[in-house]
């Protein structure tokens, strides 16, 4: 259709693997090796080359490879989940359908309402109360006494976790961020800007989430630990703490492990140069940007989170000039401080690792080249 009409055209793919395979796979139940790098992994990286193939192969049959510029992006980087803590009064009660010593679905919810010594409710089960040796369905779950007026609800994110505290009460905000610094499965918190600077954390705005939307912000986002299994290249073998109802062994993303922000991006086609390799930080939301420019499109920027033309990999293109910096906020008083590793191109801020220097996949003793 595209060839008989003869007139520009766009067409999305979107693959369901790697990721989903990633997400599912049962090759290392209960280990971290191989992890997501085992043989389904692998099947599924050449489901996707082989459909890539395909298409490739039908724009060459009708002729249109000359003049098709072809984009891929992946949309985040992948770890294996690991559901170990030494610390978590969550992984050391017994449930039918965790194994024993694991982290369970909602481990966070778990603990923090212990240590606010409030009940925990489930908000996949009409926010029934979650008795003991019982752990929220989904993982997700509501700590107060009032449903309807909680004091923190806690939605699960894989690699991270989001906290809310609707009353918009600092001092929960405070007593969440002291109870969750005793845990080894977190590595950074960032906390809404309205509660000002709490010592072991970095403000919202610091990772661009302090914005305008109408829904509520969440008080807190929780990273969780991350470190590599040991191979050649550690970002292809990084290992995730996940708050999720998969097990130790599969897959997950979401945290600011370098695991999970460092992703596959690749380009070809006339509007692109032929074997560079960009050495300037890009991200998902350049792509959009990018392909506007290509099409002769003038989009009009909604909010500040808008990327940049990656006018470098294109024919005439220079090398933008790239920085790096860090952000460290206030240490709490066992040490802990949140760290924010990220490099800035053309006036856009790209992030590559946060959380605590030793609990980070990536995120190494950091140079002083900026602090907050």
């Amino acid at each position: 259709m595209f060839k008989t009409r003869n007139q520009p055209f766009v067409m999305v793919f979107w693959s369901r693997d790697p990721d989903g395979t990633q997400h599912n796979q049962g090759d290392s139940l209960g280990k971290l090796t191989p992890g997501i790098n085992g043989p389904t992994s692998l099947a599924a990286i050449k489901n996707a080359d082989d459909d890539l193939a395909k298409l490739r192969t039908t724009l060459d049959q009708l002729g249109l490879s000359a003049n098709t510029d072809i984009i891929i992006s992946a949309d985040h980087g992948f770890s294996t989940i690991s559901k170990e803590s030494k610390t978590s009064a969550a992984a050391h009660a017994h449930y039918t359908d965790v194994p024993e010593g694991m982290l369970p679905p909602g481990f966070l919810a778990l603990d923090l309402a212990a240590a606010m010594g409030a009940p925990l409710l489930d908000s996949s089960d009409s926010d029934a109360p979650i008795a003991a040796g019982a752990h929220p369905k989904s993982g997700s779950a509501i700590i107060g006494k009032n449903p309807a007026h909680p004091d923190f609800v806690i939605a699960t994110n894989g690699g991270s976790d989001l906290v809310y505290i609707p009353s918009g009460n600092r001092q929960l905000a405070e007593r969440a961020v002291a109870a969750l610094l005793k845990q080894d499965y977190i590595s950074g918190l960032f906390v809404d800007d309205r509660f000002g600077r709490i010592p072991g954390t970095l403000p919202l705005s610091a990772i661009g989430l302090h914005g305008s939307a109408v829904t509520l912000s969440p008080a807190i986002v929780v990273n969780f630990r991350s470190y590599t299994s040991g191979c050649a290249v550690p970002t292809n073998c990084s290992v995730d703490i996940a708050d999720t109802p998969l097990q130790q062994g599969q897959g997950q993303h979401g945290s600011f492990s370098r695991g999970d922000t460092l992703n596959f991006m690749a380009a070809i086609g006339p509007d692109f140069k032929a074997g560079f390799a960009d050495q300037a930080p890009v991200s998902n939301a350049d792509i959009g940007r990018t392909l506007a420019h290509v099409l002769g499109l003038k989009i009009k920027a909604k909010g500040k989170l808008q990327g940049r033309v990656i006018a470098e990999a294109m024919p005439g293109g220079l090398a933008p000039k790239v920085t790096a910096g860090t952000l460290r906020g206030p240490a709490a008083a066992d040490g802990l401080a949140t760290v924010l590793l990220y490099q800035e191109a053309q006036g856009t801020r790209y992030f590559d690792a946060a959380g605590f220097p030793d609990r980070t996949m990536g995120l190494y003793p950091p140079k002083a080249t900026a602090s907050r």
